[in-house]
C-alpha cells in the first residue's frame, strides 16, 4: 500500500510527489495528462529559468526528478475514489490503497452541446453516479460518455438501475474494461421531458424512453472526485484550508481546481505545501 497517490501528473501533482518522497512517503503519482502546461510553447515567468522553455520539456525535467528520488509515476485514468479501509483511487490500471490523497488533476472544462441537457439539469440529468444513482432505483437509465470515465459510471449505475445504456453521440466507443452494456452511437438531437426528462431524440427521429441521463464526458474532473467523496466544492473549486486539506481528513487538493490564479508557479507551491502537510498526516495517523 502507498502512503500517498496523487492524482494528476502536472507542476502541483509532481511538486507535491517531491515533498513526500523527501518525507519519506510511498509516493504514487497517477495521470495522464498535464493540462494547460501541454499546450504551453514557451514558459518565461518562473523562478530559475536562464532561457525560456516548453511546458513539455519543463513537465520531462519534473518527471525525471521524482521517479530518481524514488516516487512512483504510471500513465493511467483516474476514474475514481472511494473510502474503504482505507482511499482507494480506481484507474484503468488497477487499484491503489493509500493513507492519503492529493487531488491535483487541474480543472476540467466539460462542455455538452446537446438541447434539453442545462433545463433538465436536476430533473434526470446529473452529473454524478454515487451521488445519485440511488434515486433512480429500477429505473432505465443512459450514461453520456465514450470512454473509461462512462464505463465506470454506467458500472455503478447498474447496481440500482432496470437497465443502462451507454450513449457516445456519434463518437467511437473507446473504454478499455469489459463491456456488459449496450452501447447507443447515434449522434442525439436533443433531450426530451418538461418537469423531468422523458427521452432521448435521436439524429434519425427514433425516441429512446429513458428515466435519467448521467454525463460522463472524457475523464472525471476534480469536482467529479470531489463530489462523490462528499468534498465541499463551490464555483466548481475544491475548497481547502491553508494546508491544501479538504474537509474530508486525508483528502488534499492543489493547483488550478482549488481555484485562484492558474498559473505554474501557484500549482507549484501549493503542490508542496499539500505534499508537506500530507506527509505529516501520514506519520500522525
Amino acid at each position: 500500500m502507498h502512503d500517498i497517490v496523487i492524482i494528476g501528473k502536472g507542476p502541483a501533482g509532481i511538486s507535491a510527489a517531491l515533498y513526500a518522497v523527501r518525507s519519506g512517503m510511498k509516493t504514487l503519482v497517477v495521470g495522464n495528462s498535464i493540462g494547460a502546461l501541454e499546450k504551453a510553447m514557451l514558459i518565461e515567468n518562473y523562478f530559475g529559468l536562464e532561457r525560456p522553455m516548453s511546458g513539455a520539456e519543463i513537465q520531462s525535467r519534473g518527471e525525471k526528478q521524482i521517479i530518481e528520488l524514488g516516487a512512483e509515476l504510471i500513465n493511467t485514468e483516474v476514474t475514481g475514489i472511494s473510502m474503504e479501509e482505507t482511499f482507494v483511487v480506481e484507474t484503468t490500471a488497477g487499484r491503489f490503497p493509500c493513507k492519503a490523497v492529493i487531488i491535483a488533476v487541474g480543472k476540467s472544462h466539460k462542455s455538452v452541446d446537446i438541447p434539453g441537457i442545462v433545463e433538465l439539469e436536476g430533473k434526470g440529468v446529473s452529473y454524478c453516479a454515487v451521488c445519485d444513482g440511488f434515486f433512480f432505483r429500477g429505473k432505465t437509465l443512459g450514461v453520456l460518455g465514450s470512454g473509461d470515465y462512462a464505463l465506470s459510471e454506467a458500472m455503478h449505475l447498474s447496481g440500482f438501475a432496470k437497465e443502462v445504456t451507454i450513449f457516445t453521440n456519434g463518437k467511437p466507443f473507446t473504454a478499455t474494461g469489459v463491456n456488459p452494456f449496450k452501447v447507443e452511437t447515434r449522434k442525439i438531437k436533443t433531450l426530451l421531458g418538461d418537469e423531468k426528462i422523458s427521452g432521448i431524440l435521436m439524429e434519425d427521429s427514433e425516441v429512446l424512453a429513458i428515466d435519467g441521463l448521467f454525463i460522463a464526458i472524457g475523464q472525471a474532473s476534480a469536482a467529479d472526485f470531489a463530489f462523490k467523496l462528499g468534498v465541499i466544492v463551490e464555483d466548481g473549486n475544491i475548497k481547502v484550508d491553508a494546508d491544501g486539506m479538504t474537509n474530508l481528513p486525508g483528502i488534499f487538493a492543489a493547483g488550478d481546481c482549488t481555484g485562484g490564479l492558474n498559473q505554474m508557479s501557484t500549482a507549484v507551491g501549493e503542490g508542496a505545501v499539500a505534499g508537506h502537510r500530507a506527509s505529516e498526516f501520514v506519520k500522525k495517523q
